[in-house]
């Protein structure tokens, strides 16, 4: 899910040249470990059928506005009108409010010799992972949603106002014996639509497969948006970007890779994202059973505080690669691959019954069609994404079975100052998020 307002980091960005991006092929004979007895530990995701269908593919669209800070197309705010009402989630200025929505979580905990798993939950059509960390002594298990697009760690709590809770697991900060706040520290996530979420931030103890970092600031909510009140499954967010987005004031804190990093066997995590099947994130090692050949390696840029790199062309199906340089992100917490107008675009002309569909937020297509494979080109790697991946989501109706228009995966990342990467890019690619060299790795792998 996709929630900060980073409206500097975009201005920086919008004048940025593209430059030719240095790939590094790294074999798994290659690997070596930083740090000797450093902590390992994966993390597996189960499939969520709880997930509510209605309008998934503008409702993806619009949280990607949303993190960002991107005023609302006007026809998109006429779709979440309707569709919001529908799910009883209520956005000051849009609609009039209604009853909050029901979902349920599943968690099943398990540890091993030397290694710690944790289950993860992604939401139907896998437009949100989750997955549980301990915070506090004794520990109080949160299902968050990890995010490589915003390096903020918040949560529903004990301060956050009744009415603002939908079932939520909360952090007692009461029962915690190790808690302690921050004094004269708050936090403030301001959305595309104006509203925001805010508190109080305290240092505690965070635990992840095993890993424990302690006096990690934790981001207690004294208010959160409808948006998040109506999400029931989630109890907040694990940022995995860059320290320099966090959002505490006056003094932005790290991260938990960021403290963690240290501790573990490599300073690196690596996501393993699956179209609805069990994926998984594994922190400190690179699992070479998980992909197929070389994994390529490609600076980052942390100007702006996102996994951002440079991309510089694609094809589609088997025609010839077309040269289209652009500024990227990889970011496990949007849904969709948000691409340039003019690669979006040629993508869904080799689509005979694709087009633009403003009364439905984006590109559609017939569910019957077979999509072609888009292959993106990075340096000299190029990522195949499978057309598979691409059909997103029904337009029609809230079921595949019943659906005659579907919504892509690849729609256009118009009025954001770069690409977006998100999960269904990411479900076709192995990928390392290597903190320590500031490189991002792509490789292929098996995709169902």
């Amino acid at each position: 899910m996709k929630f900060f307002h980073h409206a500097a980091a975009a201005a920086s960005l919008a004048g940025l040249a593209v430059a030719a991006p240095r790939v590094i092929e790294i074999g798994p004979a290659d690997f070596s470990i930083s740090v000797l007895g450093g902590s390992t530990y994966k993390l597996p995701q189960v499939y969520n059928e709880h997930f509510r269908q209605v309008g998934k593919g503008p409702r993806a669209i619009a949280k990607v506005y949303q993190k960002f800070g991107i005023e609302f197309p006007p026809e998109l705010l006429a779709i979440l009108e309707q569709l919001l009402e529908e799910l009883g989630i209520t956005i000051p200025g849009i609609t009039n409010g209604g009853k909050g929505g029901s979902g349920t979580t599943n968690s099943n905990v398990t540890t091993n010799a030397g290694q710690g798993e944790v289950s993860a939950v992604p939401q139907l059509f896998d437009s949100e992972y989750l997955a549980a960390v301990q915070i506090g002594t004794p520990p109080q298990t949160l299902m968050l949603d990890f995010d490589t697009g915003s390096s903020d760690l918040w949560v529903f709590s004990s301060e956050t106002p009744a009415t603002q809770q939908n079932g939520q697991a909360l952090y007692n900060i009461a029962k915690s014996t190790t808690s302690k706040r921050l004094a004269g520290a708050v936090w403030s996530i301001r959305y595309g639509d104006g509203s925001s979420s805010s508190g109080n931030v305290y240092l505690d103890t965070v635990s992840i497969g095993g890993v424990t970092v302690a006096s990690q600031a934790v981001e207690s909510a004294t208010r959160v948006s409808s948006s998040f009140t109506n999400d029931t499954a989630s109890s907040g967010l694990l940022g995995l970007a860059f320290d320099t987005i966090n959002q505490v004031t006056p003094t932005p804190q790290k991260t938990f890779f960021s403290n963690a990093m240290a501790n573990l066997a490599m300073p690196l995590f690596t996501a393993n994202l699956k179209k609805g099947a069990a994926g998984n994130y594994n922190f400190g090692f690179i699992d070479p059973t998980e992909f197929t050949g070389s994994i390529s390696f490609v600076d980052v840029n942390t100007t702006a505080g996102f996994w951002q790199f440079s991309a510089d062309g694609f094809a589609v199906g088997s025609s010839a690669a077309v040269s289209a340089p652009h500024e990227a992100i990889a970011d496990t917490g949007t849904t969709l691959l948000m691409l340039p107008q003019d690669i979006a675009a040629a993508y869904y002309k080799q689509v005979a019954s694709a087009q633009n569909n403003v009364q439905v937020g984006g590109f559609v297509f017939s569910c019957n069609e077979t999509l072609p494979d888009l292959t993106l080109n990075i340096g000299t790697y190029k990522a195949v994404v499978p057309g598979s991946l691409i059909n997103f989501a029904p337009a029609d109706t809230d079921s595949f079975d019943t659906a005659t228009i579907c919504f892509g995966g690849v729609q256009t990342a118009a009025g954001l100052p770069f690409a977006i990467y998100g999960d269904i890019f990411l479900k076709s690619q192995f990928t390392v998020f290597n903190g320590g060299l500031k490189q991002l790795g792509f490789a292929a792998k098996p995709v169902s």
